[in-house]
């Protein structure tokens, strides 16, 4: 018996050469929409900054040229003289001082309050915990206003009134802290716990040597959030402070309005003046915010 090999069929579209050339219009939706959306954030960028700009620019301009019509965006004869007499006017260097000391203590203990609360709210299980998350919740949904009374009767009752204590310890719990290290705890996986604790670690020492270090993005957040609160407060160093020698900037910027008129030349100068530190504390701490990597104890 003889057998023969029959050629096979060959498959026709197997020997057709495979074009590299993509659909016409593939991949223009990606670049459109980075487009698009680069440009949305242009826009946005130009709407949030052109007050911001016109707000500095002015500072510039004599007192006459604010309302001199038409409006311009660049001064036409640059002067310092409102800055010079907004700082001729008030204490700004003791105001800088008392405020700088209110700042930094209220910005260390917030954050330190806010880490301590925040772990013991993601990581422990008891039911009494997450109602005291609710009350935490909770005075978030209370105008400011009305806890100024019980807290000024409070703080008075204490003794710390017309003093810098007054103004610190009623602003270094915040629900906005406890908030934001809970959310930040509950993604850390619960692993990384159990290990340390079978390594023999104790509950203070895996707060201290694991927790603190990964949370640095929202430490460092939190204290350019609670440095920008506390600078900016007026009302309440307001209520509790009678001695100039005391007053914080918002409250010397205050000073600069007349019962009559208000020097806006002056007003001016000493509001840009008063933006300084925030923009300084800003650029030297923004680029420490999104750098986390709370994985790095895990393997694979």
């Amino acid at each position: 018996m003889t057998t023969t090999d029959l050629p096979r069929p060959v498959d026709a579209d197997r020997g057709r050469p495979v074009s590299k050339k993509r659909p016409r219009g593939a991949g223009r939706g990606g670049l459109r929409g980075a487009v698009s959306a680069t440009t949305l954030l242009w826009i946005l960028a130009c709407l949030y900054g052109l007050p911001v700009l016109w707000f500095v620019l002015s500072s510039f301009k004599p007192a006459g040229d604010l309302f001199s019509l038409p409006l311009t965006l660049v001064p036409h004869n640059p002067t310092l003289s409102g800055y010079e007499a907004a700082w001729d006017s008030a204490n700004f260097s003791q105001y800088f001082i008392n405020t700088a000391i209110v700042c930094v203590i209220t910005t260390i203990l917030t954050v330190g309050a806010s880490c301590c609360t925040g772990y013991a709210l993601a990581k422990y299980d008891n039911k009494w915990l997450k109602f005291f998350f609710l009350c935490i919740l909770a005075t978030t949904m209370l105008p400011s206003e009305v806890m100024l009374a019980p807290e000024f009767l409070v703080v008075r009752d204490l003794g710390l009134y017309n003093s810098f204590g007054g103004i610190i310890l009623p602003a270094v719990l915040t629900a906005t802290g406890c908030f934001m290290f809970r959310q930040f705890f509950l993604t850390v996986p619960d692993e990384l716990i159990e290990a340390a604790r079978i390594d023999g670690a104790r509950e203070l020492s895996i707060f201290l040597r694991i927790m603190v270090p990964i949370s640095r993005p929202i430490m460092l957040t939190l204290a350019i959030l609670s440095f920008q609160w506390r600078w900016n407060d007026y009302i309440w160093p307001l209520l509790m402070l009678n001695d100039p020698d005391k007053f914080t900037v918002q409250i010397g910027i205050q000073s600069l309005v007349g019962a009559q008129n208000i020097n806006w030349s002056v007003l001016l100068g000493g509001s840009v003046i008063s933006m300084i530190p925030l923009i300084a504390v800003f650029l030297v701490f923004q680029r420490y915010v999104m750098n986390a990597d709370i994985n790095a104890g895990l393997k694979d």
